[in-house]
């Protein structure tokens, strides 16, 4: 018990960054773009080498922030991060991105700290350009979470336009096609088809591949916290890749 309320207290300055970021998130509308700083943020890490990963050094890469509109993002963190200045920036991106999930919609994504930073000396070089399947495998994820992360970065990069909050902090595309999100996982990953995804002319059809273990959901435009709530858990386990314990 002591132990326990050790570490509670320990990490306190996170409840303090996670109440600092809903207010944030909820007030600026900047959900999608912080779940997409998040995934640059993870994306980088390959499984084979331990190298990459959640680091903080998506902040160093300026051009892709400026050219993918993810400042508003960063700025985000950085005020964050000057209110709560025990948190590492790998921390505070990553808990950023599960805050997002949470005030759109989706459930509580348990999140743990102990995210180390890098300088930008010490930072990998940018993987080379794969397909994403080869990119999902390198992270040592599966073909269900290819799909299902797929889905989300979708959401957040194609819909910025279409994509609004609700009072309540709920993501909801000003569209009445309820086929739109269905047609992002094909036009927007074509290599998905290499894994036998077909998006179904009726949105309403849930679509199985029973041979590669593959399953989208229910997605449609007119509930958008399904959708959220379809992805966490797979934006969970990108999350915590190579999450570095101090």
């Amino acid at each position: 018990m002591a132990q326990s309320e050790s570490r509670a207290g320990q990490f306190s300055y996170i409840e303090d960054a996670r109440r600092f970021l809903r207010a944030a998130i909820s007030g600026m509308h900047c959900a999608p773009a912080v779940l997409r700083l998040a995934w640059l943020d993870a994306t980088s890490y390959d499984v084979n080498t331990n190298t990459g990963g959640v680091n903080g050094s998506a902040r160093y890469n300026e051009k892709v922030v400026k050219d993918s509109g993810l400042s508003k993002a960063t700025d985000l963190c950085e005020q964050v991060k000057i209110a709560c200045p025990q948190i590492s920036y790998a921390d505070l991106i990553q808990l950023a991105g599960v805050v997002a999930v949470e005030v759109t919609g989706g459930p509580t994504i348990d999140f743990i700290p102990g995210r180390q930073d890098i300088s930008p000396e010490d930072r990998e070089h940018d993987a080379p350009a794969q397909d994403l399947r080869s990119m999902f495998y390198r992270m040592g994820l599966l073909d269900s979470d290819i799909v299902a992360l797929s889905g989300g970065y979708a959401l957040a990069r194609n819909h910025q336009e279409r994509l609004c909050c609700d009072n309540d902090g709920i993501w909801y595309i000003s569209t009445p096609d309820e086929a739109a999100f269905l047609r992002d996982y094909a036009v927007s990953h074509k290599k998905l088809s290499e894994l036998g995804f077909r998006p179904p002319s009726n949105p309403s059809v849930i679509y199985h591949d029973e041979t590669r273990r593959i399953s989208t959901f229910d997605l449609t435009a007119r509930d958008m916290a399904v959708v959220i709530a379809a992805v966490a858990f797979a934006f969970g386990q990108l999350f915590e890749v190579r999450r570095r314990v101090q």
